[in-house]
């Protein structure tokens, strides 16, 4: 992959390690694949994205780019192809955990209470100048 990633590539490469990773947990068979210390996730993302290009789609469902990944782990040869700078989408929704929707819910009530702030300063200062009597000053013509 190229040595500077957008945040949808990375979560791509999050999605498939996250992926692996669980299925690892529940299938002992696959566990000892996944454990090939001469295969990586970042090879299998590869692999993946040159299957994808070789295919002239644009468009995959999670169970065929899931099978890509295993294919990769279970064959014990398999060409992995050259690393291909692009950019990939994830179409699914982020997770946040309690601690980030906390830090959100008080960064958004923060914005609110400044926009009040600001508000109310405004009008206040609109108030102050339109309560202000008007001297008049006299006219050069009044002496």
């Amino acid at each position: 992959m190229a040595t500077k990633e957008n945040k949808g590539t990375q979560a791509f490469n999050d999605t498939i390690k996250a992926y692996l990773e669980e299925r690892a947990e529940n299938d002992a068979l696959f566990a000892v694949k996944f454990a090939n210390p001469s295969k990586s996730v970042e090879d299998c993302v590869t692999y993946i994205l040159n299957q994808v290009q070789k295919s002239g789609s644009n468009g995959f469902t999670d169970a065929e780019v899931y099978g890509m990944a295993i294919h990769y782990y279970e064959e014990k040869e398999i060409e992995v192809g050259n690393p291909i700078n692009c950019k990939v989408v994830v179409n699914h929704t982020v997770e946040l955990t309690e601690e980030e929707k906390e830090e959100a819910r008080q960064e958004a009530i923060a914005k609110l209470r400044d926009e009040q702030v600001a508000k109310m300063r405004k009008t206040t200062a609109k108030k102050a100048t339109e309560n202000k009597p008007q001297v008049e000053q006299p006219s050069l013509f009044d002496f």
